[in-house]
């Protein structure tokens, strides 16, 4: 079984929270039993998450040597300059290495999304801009890390793509099965 759902900002990518307060968790979604996240979401990150019961799926779906592609739209602070946008396609260095290139594209116009409850914080004086990221590694807030590097903090992050599943118009919080071919 394949289950495409839209993580909303704000849950865990797992069925259980042992901190106090507890936070949100993907048990609050109606999930079907045994299934289990293939890959994770930050926190603070919404969008797509693959769930499966199928441990060599979950496999292919997540392991770094398969380089399964993973689509963002990311709106950061700033402006984009043609060289900030170059050095993300090119990889840029972090803490832990070099990141492989990127696919990368600047958003004429924000993308269609549900409303982010809370709402990301509007500065008038400095602008913002979405981008649409494409990355086939999977590291600990990669996108973020990528982002802030060249100068572009991210301000809101959606996956909207994995290995050619899309989100599409789920609505956050939503899920569906995908039928394999």
């Amino acid at each position: 079984m394949l289950i495409a759902c839209n993580k909303p900002f704000g849950m865990l990518c797992q069925f259980t929270d042992r901190t106090l307060p507890a936070r949100p968790t993907l048990a609050a979604l109606g999930l079907p039993a045994a299934v289990y996240p293939a890959g994770r979401l930050d926190h603070d990150s919404e969008g797509l998450l693959l769930l499966t019961d199928d441990g060599a799926l979950a496999h292919r779906l997540t392991d770094p040597r398969h380089k399964q592609p993973k689509t963002y739209v990311v709106q950061v602070e700033g402006a984009p300059t043609a060289a900030q946008v170059d050095a993300l396609s090119a990889g840029v260095v972090l803490r832990d290495g070099p990141t492989r290139p990127a696919g990368v594209r600047l958003l004429s116009a924000p993308p269609a999304l549900w409303p982010r409850d809370p709402p990301v914080r509007v500065r008038l004086t400095i602008p913002d801009a979405w981008l649409e990221l494409t990355i086939c590694e999977g590291r600990n807030r990669q996108v973020r890390r990528m982002t802030a590097a060249v100068g572009l903090p991210t301000l809101r992050l959606v996956r909207v793509a994995i290995a050619g599943h899309r989100l599409d118009a789920l609505a956050s919080g939503a899920w569906r099965q995908i039928v394999k071919d």
